[in-house]
């Protein structure tokens, strides 16, 4: 893949990370344990481990956004930072999402032929959470399938150096 092409894939994704970390920092610093209790009674051990989840996410987004600026900022645009930095969106940020290590919530794939959002909470959680991890999932799905060829092109790319 060509540098400008490569430099226009990580500015588009510096711009849904961008959007995506306003929307995160916005829902956990307007929100409680406590509000989310008292919206929906529930476990609250399960709603910490949401909440959890999505600082956690939070962070990588915060990560991966800065590491695009300085490669988008430099003088020479490197090729193959960016290249790297986008495989590591694509697994940090990306599936993180889709499949947080603790299992706060999954992927529903038959979802994609109903029309309906895919992720899915294990136990019933307040609709200021559903809420957001559907406004998320669109962008989220959009930036799967962009990164999904650094899946593979990194890869390929690093067992070919060996």
């Amino acid at each position: 893949m060509g540098n400008s092409m490569v430099k226009t894939q990580l500015e588009e994704v510096k711009s849904f990370l961008t959007s995506t970390v306003i929307e995160l920092e916005n829902f956990l610093n307007d929100t409680t344990l406590s509000q989310l209790m008292d919206e929906k009674s529930g476990e609250e051990d399960y709603y910490k481990t949401i909440l959890s989840n999505l600082r956690k996410l939070l962070v990588f987004c915060e990560e991966s956004l800065d590491a695009c600026s300085v490669i988008i900022q430099s003088d020479t645009f490197q090729k193959g930072a960016a290249e790297k930095t986008l495989y590591r969106i694509y697994h940090q940020c990306i599936e993180e999402f889709f499949s947080p290590k603790n299992d706060a919530w999954f992927e529903d794939s038959r979802s994609a032929y109903t029309g309906k959002n895919s992720i899915k909470p294990h136990k019933e959680v307040p609709n200021s959470i559903k809420n957001l991890l559907a406004g998320l999932e669109g962008e989220f799905q959009r930036m799967r399938e962009e990164l999904e060829y650094y899946e593979t092109d990194y890869r390929t790319k690093m067992i070919q150096s060996k």
